[in-house]
């Protein structure tokens, strides 16, 4: 009951959206990204535009087989990859770390409050 059995995403919602990422980047996000560049490692432009080229790809190859993804997450691993290639030294790999128990420690949290919440939602409804 009230099970999905196949979820498509039409080829052109994932178009809109990539071009709503981009128009983001464009007008304001590149800000995120150039704090996130600051925090990482130091990137020039040309280092700023593979990483994000190296962002992009991961997330739409990703969205094309179906498994969702996160920009931030895709960005953070570029940032950190293209500021590698100068010098491994470059990259601030503590905040990489930091980055890294981030992720590890967001879904079993999220999971356990969402869990709470519904034990709360189910007694009243």
């Amino acid at each position: 009951e009230g099970v999905i059995t196949k979820f498509d995403i039409p080829f052109y919602v994932i178009i809109m959206a990539a071009l709503a990422i981009s128009l983001g980047t464009f007008f304001g996000g590149w800000r995120i990204v150039k704090t996130m560049a600051v925090r990482i490692t130091q990137l020039k432009p040309y280092q700023g535009f593979a990483a994000e080229t190296g962002g992009a790809t991961i997330l739409a190859v990703l969205a094309h087989a179906g498994i969702p993804a996160s920009t931030t997450h895709a960005i953070s691993g570029a940032i950190m990859g293209a500021g590698a290639v100068r010098r491994v030294s470059a990259v601030r790999w503590g905040i990489g770390k930091r980055i890294v128990w981030a992720w590890i420690i967001t879904i079993p949290a999220s999971a356990a409050v969402s869990y709470l919440a519904m034990l709360l939602i189910k007694l009243f409804v």
